[in-house]
């Protein structure tokens, strides 16, 4: 097993959750992500992207790490860009740090949607701010980690059919939930949480520490 964990240029604090999803991970940096690296004391290995968001003083001072550098005028983002390379480079699962926030929306849509893709594809992926966390969930059980107290909603890529969820403070049982709702919004873990889905896409939003850590 591979995992690799990728610096995107969303939000990310150091968390012991963080910090144990990090040990023992090969790390690429995407664009403007390199700033996370001094934080989390790490060197990545690779440096991808186009570089228009990168300040000149973190050029300088990660002029020694190699990179894959693209043309502005590109088809990918600087995130897909680091995927595929990990990809390439063997990673069978994916910690996508600094997923949430920033200053691009639509760049965070897109971490959300193509972490449904992958773990479609046979990949595993989290995606992290530290604050937060997003895993995709797709038909079948799965179960997590989270202590008690723990905030989460589960978001609907789709309708979802059959939605169980378990350990919840408001647990559900089979229920249906049209593309859009609500009903899956701002639940509590209450012991061992299992979610399990019949059919659709979803992503699990979940807050294993407080905003303001």
């Amino acid at each position: 097993m591979s995992r690799f964990f990728i610096l995107l240029g969303g939000d990310l604090i150091r968390t012991p959750r963080l910090e144990a999803q990090l040990a023992g991970s090969r790390v690429i940096a995407a664009d403007s992500g390199i700033r996370h690296a001094a934080m989390l004391d790490v060197m990545p290995e690779l440096w991808v992207g186009d570089f228009d968001s990168t300040p000149a003083d973190l050029l300088d001072d990660y002029s020694g790490v190699p990179r894959d550098v693209f043309p502005p005028d590109k088809d990918n983002t600087d995130g897909e860009l680091a995927i595929a390379a990990a990809l390439d480079m063997g990673a069978t699962s994916l910690v996508l740090a600094g997923a949430f926030g920033g200053s691009r929306a639509d760049h965070a849509y897109l971490h959300l949607a193509l972490a449904v893709r992958l773990a479609e594809d046979g990949t595993p992926v989290v995606l992290t701010s530290g604050h937060q966390e997003g895993r995709p969930l797709l038909p079948g059980t799965t179960s997590f980690d989270y202590p008690d107290g723990t905030v989460f909603s589960v978001i609907g890529f789709s309708e979802l059919s059959g939605l169980t969820e378990t350990g919840a403070k408001w647990p559900l049982d089979r229920v249906e939930v049209p593309f859009g709702s609500s009903l899956t919004l701002s639940n509590e873990v209450r012991g061992n949480l299992r979610i399990a889905l019949d059919s659709g896409r979803a992503m699990l939003i979940a807050h294993p520490y407080p905003s303001d850590i």
